[in-house]
This record gives structure tokens, sequence and C-alpha cells, in this order.
């Protein structure tokens, strides 16, 4: 199954860092934040990602072009320019770059990627947020209700939008609440091909009339996570992800 992952936008909130690389290139433990979302689905056995990029997506193919041989050994012949590198590259993943468009919404992205997905249940996520949560659990609470699209829900702190449901259905979206008891979209979602049909070209918001619509059409299921989830939107969120991460206390550690 194949896993896509948003990594097209500006990040203008952590401009200190975005102004030259892409939110996704941000590195939290000395490796991108990018790597961290990748290495919570491969621990569950899922190893093949597509990038939707945008902004600064060549800083994004630089890191994987090279990947190989800054995880290897490497001996040069000078006189030939020929490389042999050994195999100490331990992560078993096939990723697919695609330039989605700089200027794409989130849903546009993915829309433009409907060839790639066609008749297949795939997952999605974010490229700046990071949890520990249960990738099996998940895809296996998708597969027992049959509906078009899984949203994974968390209880942040009150900054965002919340989410209101009957059972563990979608029905309403709200303003930001006032304490920090308000479900919030975390990203994570499984799709089928049918999400396709609630998606209209690069102007498209995932976050907007395609979720909304889903919902209303009884077709949008929340799967509520209470472990640990955090975003980057800021330098004070990525400082709290490093700081985890440097004292061993890092919850989305695989």
């Amino acid at each position: 199954m194949k896993t896509v992952i948003l990594c097209g936008g500006l990040g203008t909130r952590l401009s200190e860092e975005t102004h030259l690389k892409p939110k996704p290139m941000v590195e939290i433990g000395e490796k991108p934040i990018l790597w961290h979302i990748m290495n919570i689905y491969s621990a569950h056995g899922f190893n093949e990602f597509i990038l939707a990029l945008g902004y600064k997506g060549e800083a994004v193919k630089k890191y994987f072009l090279n990947y190989y041989n800054f995880q290897s050994d490497l001996t040069i012949s000078l006189k030939t320019g020929e490389i042999t590198a050994s195999k100490n590259c331990y992560r078993d993943w096939t990723v697919h770059l695609v330039d989605t468009g700089l200027n794409s919404m989130t849903g546009g992205r993915l829309y433009r990627l409907r060839d790639r997905l066609k008749g297949e249940t795939f997952m999605l996520t974010y490229g700046d947020g990071v949890s520990n949560i249960d990738i099996d659990k998940l895809l296996k609470f998708h597969k027992s209700h049959g509906k078009i699209a899984t949203i994974t829900a968390v209880k942040p702190s009150a900054r965002f939008g919340g989410m209101k449901f009957n059972g563990d259905r979608v029905i309403e979206f709200t303003e930001k609440p006032q304490t920090g008891e308000g479900w919030i979209n975390g990203g994570f979602f499984v799709f089928e091909s049918e999400i396709f049909n609630y998606l209209h070209g690069d102007e498209t918001i995932l976050e907007r009339d395609p979720l909304e619509n889903l919902s209303k059409d009884g077709q949008l299921i929340a799967f509520k996570h209470d472990g640990f989830w955090q975003c980057m939107d800021t330098v004070r969120d990525r400082d709290l992800l490093e700081r985890l991460w440097q004292t061993g206390e890092a919850p989305w550690k695989m």
C-alpha cells in the first residue's frame, strides 16, 4: 500500500528555516522531519511513498538521490571516477518524487496523483507532523467501516479548529475550541480511490469542501488517537520536538 506525503507547502510560519528549505526537510535530531514520518510508516511495514513536491522540491530530490551513498561507506577511484558503495543503507524504501506544482493546494496536490492511485486504497499524511499512532490499527479500522475516508482525530492544545461526531462519523467542523479538549484533524488519513470524485484541480483545499462533503455524505469516519501527536508549525514546535528527541523521550521514535 502506498503512502502519500504532502511536501509542497511554503511553511511560512517557520520562515526562519523554510526560506532555505521546504518544511519537511527541517531537521529533528539531524534527520529531516520527513524521514521521521516515513519511519513511522516503515516500522509497520509500509515502505512505498509518494512525495507530493512543490516549494523547493529540489531539496527533497537531492536528499533522496544522495541518501544511499550518504548512508554507505564509499570507495572512489580518482582516476576513473568510479564509485563503489557498501550496502549499509538499511531503509528498504521505494520513494516516488512527484512535482505537484508550486502553488497547488493540499487537495490539488493529491488530485495530481490520481493516475498513480487508481483503484487503490492508500494512506496520506502531512510532511510536518509526528505521532505514536499505530498504523496497523488505523488501517484495520478503515477496512472495518467500509467508507471512503478515515481521518485521524487528535487532541492537542486549543489553537486549532475542531470536529464533532455522531459516534465515529464526522458531522461538523467547528471553530477553535477554547479548551484543549477539542478533537482536530491530525492527518494520517486512509482513502479509497473514490476520494478523487471530491477533488477538482489545483485550487482544491482538501480540508475544506472535500472533507466537508465527505462528512455530509456519511463517508468520513474518525480514528480517534489519544496518544502523542505534534505538528511542526513554528520554531517553538521544532524546538519541542528536538528536545524530546535529544532527551530520549520522543514518543514517535520507532
